[in-house]
């Protein structure tokens, strides 16, 4: 898939004579994206996998439905949706582990089926981390587990992530394959922090739960939306997500993969050069990536992590400005806010952003933003319920307010 977007938005645009892609590049490529999903989502098993307004889930994915998934996967991240790869992953990693375990007859119950689908995506999830520690850590607090049980999924979790980096670092004489690495080259230093950064990261965290919040409602509201007919509204809310994209190119003048796509190139760019980007460009960027963020959310399939990672980042650099704020203490602090804010699991997300700034300087500003958005969106008023895949949404009346099926929390 990686090969597949980097053909299509760098290789394929030089050999039609443009530096970047074109305006209208986005257009047709998540068109395509929409309808493939539709399709998917309409006539085979597992509608494609988990939606993405439902935030990360450990398991429930069948072997049956791992076509699927890939499928819909395929059509959806090289071809610009704003999504990220993790959510497709744990489902393959859940599903193949599954598929093993049937294929060599090994005897299965609730409780082996659910911990061999927390390991398998375990193993999984090291190929776009770089870091089988984060893998384990999101896993053992997406399955929401304590005491005995907890040690029941942390150990194989810990032990299958760490088997499944070997896949791609290597060992021996076995080189491994390419791997993710987070790991930010930040193109200023990264200064010690005062009384500025603190107060700022506090109050910016607020300000990102808050939008945050509303943009996964918005996710949830387009995926009722989509359940209603899900090759026509896919379609059109893919083709929105592009003119997103499009109209982002024709305000700034800079290449539309900076809106369409995961947004993890674009990520390591504002991180080595922030200068680079000024207000109008960073306004315009947050402005159409949310809103494609948003339609991306309930139409197509992806994770939510890296699109909500480049907005908090984003939204950092371009308060830097403020008294006593500096851009790396607003980046980190941004991040953390806003992946606190979109995956409700506030220790993964303080261990995901500690590793993306290759540091330990910016962990209390870290701490503090995440912990504070996760406390404001859990304050905020429970938005509308995930849609189960393939049908309208429908509230139940007998289930409580707070509960997995009115507020997006990870189960």
């Amino acid at each position: 898939m990686h090969e597949l977007e980097h053909q299509l938005w760098d290789e394929l645009p030089h050999e039609l004579g443009w530096d970047t892609p074109p305006w209208w590049w986005p257009l047709p490529l998540l068109t395509f994206a929409g309808l493939v999903v539709g399709l998917v989502v309409r006539h085979m098993k597992g509608a494609g996998g988990h939606l993405p307004a439902g935030g990360l889930h450990a398991g429930g994915m069948s072997p049956a439905a791992l076509p699927g998934v890939l499928l819909a996967a395929l059509a959806s991240l090289p071809f610009g949706a704003v999504l990220g790869p993790e959510a497709p992953l744990i489902a393959l990693g859940g599903g193949l582990a599954l598929l093993f375990a049937r294929l060599a007859r090994a005897p299965a119950s609730p409780e082996s089926s659910a911990l061999l689908g927390a390991a398998g995506a375990a193993a999984a999830l090291p190929a776009i981390f770089g870091d089988p520690v984060i893998g384990a850590v999101i896993l053992i607090e997406v399955a929401g587990v304590g005491g005995p049980r907890l040690f029941a999924v942390m150990l194989p979790a810990l032990l299958a992530s760490g088997i499944g980096s070997l896949v791609f670092t290597g060992f021996g004489r076995w080189t491994g394959l390419s791997t993710g690495n987070l790991s930010l080259d930040l193109g200023v230093p990264s200064p010690r922090l005062d009384a500025g950064d603190v107060v700022w990261s506090v109050l910016m965290a607020v300000a990102i739960a808050v939008v945050l919040h509303f943009v996964l409602d918005g996710g949830r509201m387009t995926a009722a939306f989509i359940a209603r007919g899900p090759v026509a509204r896919t379609t059109v809310c893919a083709l929105a997500a592009g003119v997103c994209a499009a109209v982002y190119t024709l305000a700034v003048d800079r290449s539309p993969a900076d809106v369409a796509s995961s947004g993890e190139a674009t990520l390591a760019r504002i991180a080595q050069d922030p200068h680079a980007w000024g207000v109008g460009a960073l306004v315009a960027v947050l402005v159409c990536k949310a809103v494609a963020y948003t339609l991306c959310l309930g139409s197509l399939r992806g994770g939510p992590v890296f699109p909500a990672l480049f907005l908090g980042a984003a939204l950092g650099v371009l308060l830097a400005p403020l008294p006593g704020l500096g851009i790396v203490p607003g980046m980190a602090a941004g991040m953390a806010a806003a992946c606190a804010a979109t995956l409700r699991l506030p220790v993964s997300s303080v261990v995901l952003v500690v590793l993306i700034m290759g540091g330990a300087g910016m962990t209390p500003v870290v701490i503090l933003a995440a912990v504070t958005a996760f406390v404001t969106v859990q304050l905020l008023p429970v938005g509308h319920p995930v849609p189960v895949l393939g049908k309208p949404a429908e509230p139940s009346p007998d289930a409580p307010a707070g509960t997995p099926q009115d507020r997006p929390v990870s189960t």
